[in-house]
């Protein structure tokens, strides 16, 4: 795992959000996503550097649009964000989880 993956590990395991499994390295289809929350139909993709290359967006955004061929819903966030704006990227995790399971508001 990348930095950015292991911080953002620690605080999405063990059901930490709303009581969710998420699993990690998760075959899906032909892809493996990063994490994946099948409770709330959730994918979260930490991207790095290589990710802004036009090839890998290409490929990013058909991976994309297989994943909500299977009612998945994608969030994307990049090693920056999720190691300088740790809360800010677990709130917004959250916030998708909350609203996919029916729960109420953080803590």
């Amino acid at each position: 795992m990348t930095d950015a993956e292991s911080r953002l590990w620690h605080r999405v395991r063990r059901k930490q959000i709303l009581g969710v499994q998420f699993y990690r390295q998760k075959p899906i289809g032909p892809y493996i996503v990063d994490f994946y929350a099948p409770a709330a139909g959730l994918v979260v993709e930490i991207d790095g550097s290589q990710h802004l290359d036009a090839t890998t967006r290409i490929a990013d955004s058909q991976r994309d649009v297989f994943l909500a061929s299977k009612q998945l819903k994608t969030l994307r966030f990049d090693n920056r964000a999720v190691l300088t704006q740790t809360d800010a990227v677990v709130e917004r995790i959250y916030g998708v989880v909350a609203g996919a399971v029916g729960r109420g508001n953080p803590p």
